[in-house]
């Protein structure tokens, strides 16, 4: 279980998060959605011990997270960001492998690992020698997702991650992605902006707003016993655009 207890952050005077109190499910897919600006990548880099809360506690499986503690931490945890995050000077290999190397695993073991990660996200095998630059959007972010799982993490971070790319790549992807997490069964945390995508992947939303958890639930709940006016907002702000384009095409 991951506990966020009564979060604040701040940021020259400006509160990014105001109290979040937030429990994510174990095995499930917490989906963070929201406004530009309203929190929730900020909750995804305290998760993974990017910045730290300037009050509030953050605790895993009831324990909670210091800084002595996030080097371990971060080895259960695994992170893809919007565009990938690799690094450029090495070859895709060498990035999903990296953490690997670091804790000196041994070859065959390393082997191993990436051939089950390259059938699980079907990327061909010769791609791995290939450099960032040499790969499409869609094979970036698969490596993401390889470097991201080659340790086999408990939790997984998803920042935005299909952001960038082109509508019929990430229409691919969303249907991979969504059946990798059903298979996987690992607690993912996705971030988004897009409600269609959120309701896609998550059993869960949490809709933010300036720093505060508005509401959370399913969809279906969200729409029936919207907390407050906000909330009926944004649903039919991402809803009415479908609807006219769905119009038009018939």
């Amino acid at each position: 279980m991951l506990e966020l207890d009564q979060i604040e952050k701040t940021y020259q005077g400006s509160h990014a998060l105001q109290r979040i109190n937030l429990s994510i499910a174990p095995g499930k897919t917490t989906v963070l959605i929201g406004p530009s600006g309203c929190g929730k990548s900020t909750v995804l880099r305290l998760i993974a011990g990017l910045i730290s809360p300037d009050n509030g506690e953050i605790k895993i499986h009831d324990s909670t997270l210091t800084r002595d503690k996030l080097i371990a931490w971060r080895h259960q945890l695994g992170y893809v960001i919007q565009e990938g995050g690799l690094f450029p000077h090495l070859t895709a290999k060498d990035n999903v492998c990296l953490m690997a190397k670091y804790l000196q695993w041994e070859t065959e073991a390393v082997e191993k690992r990436l051939n089950e990660l390259t059938e699980l996200v079907r990327l061909p095998r010769e791609m791995l020698q290939r450099y960032p630059m040499e790969l499409s959007g869609g094979q970036r972010q698969r490596i993401s997702l390889m470097r991201a799982l080659m340790l086999d993490p408990e939790f997984l971070l998803l920042d935005e991650p299909l952001g960038a790319l082109d509508p019929m790549i990430r229409y691919e992807l969303q249907k991979e992605l969504k059946v990798i997490f059903e298979t996987l069964h690992k607690t993912v945390i996705l971030v988004t902006h897009d409600l269609a995508e959120a309701v896609h992947f998550g059993d869960e939303l949490v809709l933010m707003r300036a720093g505060k958890i508005i509401q959370r639930g399913t969809l279906q709940q969200l729409l029936s016993a919207p907390a407050e006016p906000f909330v009926e907002e944004f649903v039919r702000a991402q809803q009415e655009p479908l609807q006219k384009l769905h119009s038009i095409l018939l």
